[in-house]
């Protein structure tokens, strides 16, 4: 599966819904920390997401998931590492 539109799109909708947050735009990620849509793939917002695989490559979208880009560069081999979480609607470093 090649990283497009439409592979974005799919894993955008695997991160958890916030009650009241317009789905299509925000959402968290498995560590809490919120990711914005128009984010992907930017390393200079607190927001910026990526496409994080869990094991093997990307060609299955069920090995992908979304990732606060700091939660996705601090990862440990296969254990997921959060450095990054949110309090009252901000991202935050622990």
């Amino acid at each position: 599966m090649a990283i497009n539109e439409d592979t974005i799109q799919a894993v955008w909708k695997k991160g958890k819904i916030v009650p009241g947050y317009d789905s299509n735009d925000i959402r968290k990620d498995q560590c809490g920390a919120w990711i914005t849509h128009d984010m992907y793939g930017n390393r200079n917002s607190s927001y910026g997401w990526e496409i994080d695989h869990l094991i093997g490559d990307y060609n299955n979208l069920a090995n992908l998931r979304p990732l606060q880009w700091e939660n996705n560069d601090n990862r440990s081999g296969l254990e997921l590492v959060c450095v990054i979480t949110s309090y009252e609607g901000v991202n935050i470093k622990k």
